[in-house]
This record gives C-alpha cells, structure tokens and sequence, in this order.
C-alpha cells in the first residue's frame, strides 16, 4: 500500500514536470497507440511519440510509426518526408497520401493502398516547427536551413533507433517529395558519412517524388509546361522564357530586386492559369472552400474502386486539432494554437532553395546507393520534364548506359506511366495522371511504383 501511494505521488511529480518544462515525458505515453478515435480495427500496431534532438533546447521531432500489415518482421522500413520547407509528413504524407487512415466525416477509413502493405512506414515531422514537433525557444524556428535540419533528422534516427532497436539492423529506404528533395540526399549523405565510423543505418535505397533537386531546371521547366497544357498565351510564354528568368525568381524576390518586366509577367502567369487551377495538379478541380490552399476535389477513374475523399486538407486538419486525437498520439502543441498543414511559424532559409542537391544524389549513386526519381505528370510545381531532364544529365556524367529504355510500365491493364533505368541503379519513373502528391492522387498506380522499388525490380510491361 506504501509502495502504491509512493508511486503516485511521484508519478503526479513526474507529470508536473513533463507539463511544466514542455519536454518528452514517455512514462505517460508509451509510444504504441491503442485506437484513434473513429478508426476501423486493424491486425498491424502503430505508434507514435517524440524524439528529443536536442536537450539543452528542449527540440524534439514528432513521429507516427506504422508496422507492416503482415509479417513486419521481415519488411523494410522506410522513411517518409514531405517538404514544404515546413510541411508535415504526418497530415500530408500518413493521412491524405501513403498511410494507413485517410479522415472522413469525424472517422477514419482505410487507405486500401497504403505504403504499410510492403513496408514498415515511419512519418516525421521535420524540421523543429512544423506539427506537433516543437522547440520550446522560439529562437530555435529562425533561421532554419537544409544543413540545420539534416542534422536534425540524422539525430532522431539514432534516437529513434534506441525506441525501436528491433529495427536497426533493417534494409532502410528514405522516400519523399518536393523540398525532400533536398531533405533526403542530404540527410542519406550524413548517414554514409557516419557508417564510415560506425555502420548505424543500412541504407539500400532513396525514392524522390516531384523533387526539388536542381532550382534553376526545375523551375524552369515550369513556362513549356504551363503553355504546353494550355495553361498560358503564346506572348506570355515568350515573355516568361526570354525576360523572366524563373531561376532568379526567388532570390530576386526576396532581396526586393525582381525586375519590373519580371513582376509583371508573373502576375500574367497568375492571371492567366487561374486561381481555380490547382498547379499541384493542372486537371483536377479545387476545393472551392479551400481554393487558396492545397486541397483538391479529385475526380475518381473508372477503373479505380474507391473514391479519393473531397478536401481533404480541411478533414485532416480539423481531425488532427481535436483534443482526443491528440491525446491519442501523445502529441502536444507548444507555442501554437492549432496544428497546420504547414507551418507559419517556422523562418526557413528560402534561398536554401537555390542550393543543388543533385551532386549529392550523384554522390550516393557511387556510393552504390539506388535511386528512384518519380514524377506525378499533371503537377506544374516541379514539372517532370525539369526532373526528366536533370536524371538523364546526371545519367550522363556519371557514364551511366541505359538499361532499361524509356518504356511504358503497367498497373494492371492500364498504363501506370513511363520510365527509363540507367545502370540498373538510377531510375526515373512518372505515374500516369498523378499529381505532386502521386499518392493522393493515383494511390494504386503509387503502390506499384513503391512495391517495385522496394524489391529492386523494374516496373511491370504489359500485362
């Protein structure tokens, strides 16, 4: 009886501190996760918690973890991350692309073509800022950079490893999209570079969706794409490739520089492709309550057999501000109200952007380390020809021959999309009708993508 009251009483000190000082505090969630609110049963375990990286500053990353569906054992893990910079992997990534639950009217339903169907899938919310990862100074939100936060995510893998030491010796994949192109070289680059002292990751393999991975290129790629779907004018595609270089856009902008003709023309590009066009996806429709955000309306194919749901953003981030969710998850908010899709309070250095990373993916490849470059091809943001175009160069200086030729490749009896292989270790690949979120919007064809990935083999010819 003693022991029992001793217990409690410093379980209540415990937990005095956990709320007072903001920091993680496992004694009150264990990390496994019991039930979501509103979700459907399901046989696999998730979990989800905290990983502090930095103790003195009291930063720490939010993660949501997913065992395979069957056997996970013997599957890979793989990690996720969305971009932004400042976008998270939780609402994006676990709940409206690859994960297991996607929120609908209060609940959530299954993702028939969830990633954890072929692997372990863990989801992190990087950098300190975005989510429900949080710093407890403020200072630590300013002034962020790729560097800042490769070391970062380097630091939540080991702490990560330590939660979850039956995962360690695992085949590892890193996986993501966008700004993850910069996130993902950088961050596999450190973990080669610490396997040099002592092997810690076992990394087999990086795939990049619609990434940023060369700013002048991807960028401007944007202008034949725009006026190639009919998007823009004849004169205002003059316009936008002869006096708007897109590759200075953004340092432009942001040392107050860019040039009259330039401003001008990026308000006829605006005018012209319309608020109510989605860029992330030219040929779907918006979520007219959400047309200034990234939500979508996406109208189903015949042949899929369950619908995409209809705004998602607004679902996700109305499911994942409730108090028992969130208590669910273990997670908390520190200086925010709300949790966001992306963040706004986060100071990211934007012209990190201008900053190329596919050097370091060329680096990796040497290293004997796969890479999957794959493109949603209805997305303007990061077009596939900008990505086409930098694979095939890369291609070449690294004396890499073709072996595989730009071929269609199948998802059953339709055409998933298109690829080509390069030395069997560099591939690209676009998902037919996809957006920049390949997943979202083409779940299965994603899936097939993902499982031949995962496996090292070639995706499928004709049926």
């Amino acid at each position: 009886m003693y022991f029992s009251q001793t217990w409690e009483a410093v379980s209540m000190a415990l937990l005095m501190v956990c709320v007072s000082m903001v920091v993680e505090c496992s004694t009150y969630h264990s990390g496994k996760i019991g039930r979501l609110p509103g979700q459907p049963r399901v046989t696999f375990q998730h979990f989800s918690g905290y990983v502090t990286v930095d103790d003195k500053k009291h930063r720490a990353l939010f993660y949501y973890f997913v065992e395979a569906q069957q056997d996970p054992a013997s599957k890979p893990l793989v990690l996720w991350l969305n971009g932004g910079p400042g976008c998270s992997s939780l609402g994006v990534g676990a709940f409206s692309e690859n994960g297991p639950f996607r929120p609908k009217e209060k609940a959530l339903v299954r993702n028939e073509y969830s990633w954890n169907r072929e692997a372990n899938m863990l989801y992190l919310e990087t950098p300190v800022g975005v989510g429900f990862s949080y710093a407890v100074d403020s200072s630590s939100y300013v002034a962020v950079d790729d560097e800042a936060t490769a070391r970062d995510n380097l630091a939540f893998f080991k702490g990560w490893f330590d939660k979850f030491p039956q995962y360690k010796e695992r085949d590892l994949f890193i996986t993501g999209e966008s700004y993850a192109g910069h996130y993902i070289p950088q961050l596999a680059k450190l973990m080669m570079d610490t396997n040099q002292k002592e092997k810690i990751f076992n990394l087999k393999g990086i795939a990049l969706g619609n990434p940023v991975l060369e700013f002048a290129t991807d960028f401007n790629s944007r202008a034949e794409y725009f006026w190639s779907h009919g998007l823009i004018s004849d004169s205002t595609f003059r316009l936008f490739t002869s006096a708007c270089n897109y590759s200075r856009y953004v340092s432009e902008y942001y040392r107050d520089s860019l040039s009259p003709i330039c401003s001008r023309v990026m308000s006829q590009v605006n005018k012209e492709t319309s608020r109510f066009i989605d860029k992330y996806d030219v040929t779907l429709d918006v979520c007219i309550s959400s047309v200034l955000s990234q939500s979508k309306i996406l109208s189903p194919q015949k042949q899929q057999s369950s619908k995409v749901d209809v705004c998602v953003d607004d679902e996700i981030v109305n499911y994942l501000n409730r108090k028992d969710v969130q208590k669910a998850l273990g997670a908390r908010l520190v200086g925010v109200r709300r949790w966001e899709v992306c963040s706004y309070i986060l100071d990211y250095e934007v012209l990190n952007l201008e900053i190329p990373t596919i050097s370091i993916v060329g680096s990796l490849i040497k290293a004997g380390i796969p890479v999957l470059v794959y493109s949603g091809d209805q997305d303007s943001v990061i077009p596939l020809t900008g990505s086409r175009t930098l694979v095939h160069k890369l291609a070449k200086e690294l004396g890499l021959n073709t072996s595989v030729p730009y071929r269609t490749w199948f998802n059953g009896k339709q055409v998933g999309g298109w690829t080509q292989v390069y030395g069997n270790i560099l591939s690209f690949a676009t998902i037919r009708g996809a957006s920049h979120e390949a997943p979202f919007s083409q779940p299965e064809r994603s899936l097939m993508l993902f499982k031949s990935f995962l496996e090292g083999k070639h995706l499928p010819e004709m049926f």
